[in-house]
C-alpha cells in the first residue's frame, strides 16, 4: 500500500495573506501548530493539507506547482468565488470533467475540478 500524501508545503513570503485566501475562499482551518514561520491548513476531510512555510528572502514565491481543490460544480463555485473578488480562468470541459485555474496571493497555481470526484480507480 502506498503511503498517502498528507500535506503540500508552499513556500511564501506572506503567510497571513496567503493563509486568508485558502480560508476565504477553500474554506479550509488553521491548525493549532501555528508559529511565525510555519501554518499547516486542513479541508477537514480526508485530503491533503497545505502548509504554508516561510520562505526566505532569496526563494522565490510561486514555484511550479499547482493545487488541485475537488468540487462537483466548478461553474457554480467558481462563478461563487467571482463574486467574492477571486477571479479564475476560462472554464474547460475536457474527457467528461470540468476544471478551472487561478492564482493564490503568492502566485501559486491553483485549480478547481470535477476530475477527482469521478471515482477514478488507480492502475495496479
Amino acid at each position: 500500500m502506498a503511503p498517502p500524501i498528507v500535506r503540500v508545503i508552499l513556500y511564501v513570503k506572506e503567510i497571513p495573506e496567503v493563509a486568508k485566501f485558502y480560508q476565504r475562499h477553500f474554506g479550509m482551518k488553521p491548525l493549532p501548530s501555528q508559529t511565525d514561520e510555519w501554518l499547516e491548513l486542513t479541508s477537514g476531510t480526508n485530503g491533503c493539507n497545505i502548509a504554508l512555510h516561510q520562505a526566505t528572502s532569496t526563494q522565490r514565491s510561486g514555484a511550479a506547482i499547482k493545487i488541485v481543490f475537488g468540487v462537483a460544480d466548478v461553474r457554480a463555485f467558481v462563478k461563487e468565488r467571482e463574486q467574492h473578488g477571486l477571479p479564475f480562468g476560462p472554464i474547460y470541459e475536457m474527457d467528461g470533467f470540468i476544471f478551472s485555474n487561478t492564482k493564490d496571493p503568492a502566485g501559486n497555481s491553483v485549480q478547481v475540478s470535477s476530475l477527482s470526484l469521478k471515482g477514478i480507480t488507480p492502475v495496479e
